[in-house]
């Protein structure tokens, strides 16, 4: 599990503290895909209550049932999420995925999420749909999603997906804001929500390997935080604290990070 979004608790504190609430208590909450202010309302509502929403990079309908299963039996809400190249595999390997263009990526993409629409509401669960890490040079892949996103918005009222991260971490922090701010203005319209990272990863994490990089690099601070706050929050208040490569390095900061449990199936 790799901790990254949705709420500052320990993830091993949850089970107690979900007990304790209920997120049909959420005004409007509903069975299937949320988008907009209620999936908005689902994650401040999971923060105030210290529980964590699972986030499952699905490759297939199968694992998108699995996943949907669990929710159910456990009747907790869950986040489905492609990457890029698990978005390509649920179009199939046979189709073309040209440097550029990744039509394979956005076809499966979009595919998975529309397959998520119409079986989620059968399992009870509220759900999130969300397309995970995109790199500048996925950057195509985005692109194909917001369409789909829009052309859902003008017939049903909403975008075909809840949210979507962008992750320029290998880019200088202000370009990396700047291209962030230029796709939640055409993302704030539909109410749609933007996860964005700040800071390289340790390690080595989708093909880029920071395994050399100095101590001192390693570390965001509250300033890179708030950098991105004033980039953003002008455009829209959808976009959740940045998810950081590693840890803050000041722990008077962490109040500023939130967590999200990830894993892939």
């Amino acid at each position: 599990l790799k901790l990254v979004w949705l709420t500052d608790l320990h993830p091993l504190e949850t089970e107690s503290a979900v007990a304790n609430m209920s997120f049909w208590d959420v005004p409007g909450m509903k069975a299937g895909v949320v988008t907009g202010d209620l999936a908005w309302a689902l994650l401040q509502h999971a923060k105030e209550n210290k529980y964590a929403i699972p986030a499952f990079n699905c490759t297939s309908s199968s694992t998108i049932n699995s996943v949907l299963e669990a929710g159910k039996e456990l009747n907790r809400p869950v986040m489905i999420q492609f990457s890029e190249g698990g978005s390509a595999f649920v179009a199939g390997k046979a189709l073309p995925n040209e440097k550029g263009k990744l039509q394979a990526s956005i076809l499966g993409a979009v595919a998975g999420a529309h397959f998520a629409r119409a079986v989620a509401p059968a399992y009870g669960i509220p759900v999130l749909v969300h397309s995970d890490h995109c790199a500048k040079k996925l950057l195509p892949w985005f692109d194909g999603m917001l369409e789909a996103d829009e052309a859902y918005f003008k017939e049903h009222g909403e975008p075909l997906f809840s949210s979507h991260m962008l992750d320029l971490s290998e880019e200088p922090d202000e370009e990396n804001i700047e291209i962030c701010a230029k796709y939640l203005k055409r993302m704030a319209p539909m109410k749609q929500i933007l996860e964005m990272e700040i800071g390289i990863t340790g390690g080595v994490e989708d093909g880029v390997d920071n395994s050399g990089a100095a101590k001192e690099k390693l570390y965001s601070t509250p300033q890179d935080v708030f950098n991105v706050y004033k980039g953003l929050n002008p455009i829209s208040h959808m976009h959740p604290p940045p998810a950081v490569g590693s840890p803050l390095q000041q722990p008077s900061a962490t109040s500023m990070v939130s967590t999200r449990l990830e894993t892939w199936c």
